[in-house]
């Protein structure tokens, strides 16, 4: 298979990676209709595999991972992306063509089979099960199976047919970075690091036996950068160790939210000094919405206080955009149905289009029309 052949089987059109037989049916084919400005399921296909053969001369894809099987205590992370992409059309019907307009295409979503997290977890008989059940037409083939791993295969091959493109992906749990970093490490020549806005450390070797999850992810990215301080976390405020042994036992820099708190203009010298100290030329952004104070964005499996102010972030945002080469970020761990207060997803909702705006911009080098 050709890479755009093999992305018309990982991937389907924007908003269709959950699987849905009567309920939820309508809610997904209305945003379809929406995003692609079609009637009909074949022309809504048809239009996405237009979009897929732009992946040549695109500037930036967007892509989905409404997978939440890598997360903890709260679920409900995979209904973000649908949501998103709500929000973003209600904020400006005319999105996917001011996406167009700047060299943005929307690929789609990866399928979740939502029982699956990534394919080293799995028998050989359960994956040639899956394999029946998402590729019918190709009997025999070597495609992987779970979320996490049709990711990185379908962002491998993204790379193969653009290899300077950036990337934008919907979360989903944290452990949808997995992928998105894996497969940036296999092409990335300059200098690359990882900027993660999160409450917590997500820097376990294995939880409760699982290598990779939203409590593990940062530890195995960390260690695909190259050297230490590249990976620079900010708004931590709810772990087990202190930043010290964070620090001395896995080479991650980390800006505590109380202090980004208290001098935010510090912390944002301190973050863009360490970057380039450590020969940072190019960022991935990883955006997890609870490094952001509960009272703005509590709608996460895991809200917590004392965060970082959605100011700081789209001001980190824009720096980061000044001083480096963007070339991902995301947006993970919303959790749409997870408020806790009245009025928590409305606030969640725009403080979250606010991070995907901003975050397009940085990718686009500032540029946007």
């Amino acid at each position: 298979m050709t890479p755009l052949e093999e992305l018309a089987h990982l991937l389907r059109p924007a908003g269709g990676g959950i699987h849905v037989v009567s309920a939820g049916k309508a809610e997904q084919r209305a945003l379809q209709q929406r995003l692609y400005g079609a009637d009909s399921d074949e022309a809504i296909r048809e239009r996405w595999r237009e979009t897929l053969a732009a992946i040549p001369t695109a500037r930036t894809v967007v892509l989905a991972i409404p997978s939440d099987v890598g997360a903890g205590y709260v679920r409900g992370a995979n209904l973000a992306p649908g949501a998103l992409r709500e929000a973003l059309l209600d904020d400006a019907p005319d999105f996917p063509q001011q996406l167009r307009r700047n060299g943005v295409l929307d690929i789609g979503d990866v399928f979740v089979c939502p029982q699956l997290l990534h394919d080293e977890m799995l028998s050989e008989a359960q994956v040639a099960a899956t394999r029946r059940a998402l590729y019918p037409d190709l009997p025999g083939c070597a495609l992987p199976v779970s979320p996490l791993s049709i990711a990185e295969r379908a962002l491998d091959r993204v790379f193969q047919l653009n290899p300077g493109v950036r990337v934008l992906m919907l979360g989903g749990d944290h452990s949808c970075a997995w992928p998105l970093a894996r497969a940036l490490s296999k092409g990335r020549a300059a200098p690359w690091g990882i900027v993660q806005p999160d409450a917590h450390t997500d820097l376990l070797e294995e939880r409760l036996g699982v290598r990779y999850c939203f409590a593990t992810w940062s530890l195995h990215a960390s260690r695909l950068l190259g050297a230490p301080g590249r990976m620079v976390q900010v708004g931590t405020r709810s772990s087990g160790r202190d930043r010290a042994h964070w620090e001395a036992t896995t080479g991650v820099r980390q800006f505590w939210a109380a202090d980004c708190n208290r001098d935010e203009g510090a912390a944002l010298e301190g973050i863009v000094g360490a970057l380039k100290a450590a020969g940072v030329r190019q960022v991935y952004f990883s955006n997890d919405v609870d490094g952001t104070d509960a009272a703005w964005a509590d709608a996460t499996g895991t809200p917590e206080p004392g965060g970082l102010r959605p100011e700081f972030l789209l001001a980190l945002l824009e720096r980061l955009g000044a001083e480096f080469e963007v070339v991902a970020g995301d947006l993970v761990e919303v959790a749409p149905l997870a408020a806790r207060t009245e009025g928590g997803w409305e606030r969640t909702r725009a403080v979250s289009v606010q991070y995907l705006r901003a975050t397009l911009k940085a990718l686009s080098g500032g540029h946007w029309a």
